[in-house]
């Protein structure tokens, strides 16, 4: 399974160390390795590191998590939880791949995949 194979580079870094209260709305690529007390939403894929604490509602493309959200997850093209993930919430997601020892604390709804178009028949 791919994750991440639209767009490869990073816009945002929230960094390790640092601390962003408020909600946050990115255009683009983001990775988050320190502490979000927020809902955290963008319009592309989002890598949430070991060290990352976020407390507030995650929205992306697709994710990766291994750090902890406490908060639900929606990320409809899939999420991978590593196995130093935390998630106190609900995922809603197409595809979701779990490793060993990843604490998950919610539930998970599956999104169905999109029924490809028929090309209209002609009479």
């Amino acid at each position: 399974m791919a994750f991440l194979t639209d767009d490869i580079s990073i816009n945002t870094i929230i960094g390790k160390g640092s601390a962003v209260s408020g909600d946050i709305k990115i255009n683009g690529f983001v990775r988050v390795d320190g502490d979000v007390d927020g809902n955290l939403e963008t319009q592309s894929n989002i890598i949430i590191g070991a060290s990352a604490r976020i407390r507030g509602n995650v929205q992306a493309t697709s994710a990766v998590i291994s750090g902890i959200v406490i908060g639900d997850v929606i990320a409809p093209a899939g999420i991978k939880l590593l196995s130093t993930a935390a998630v106190i919430g609900d995922i809603t997601t197409r595809r979701l791949v779990v490793e060993d020892k990843v604490v998950l604390h919610g539930k998970c709804n599956g999104i169905e995949e999109p029924e490809e178009e028929q090309p209209a028949r002609m009479r």
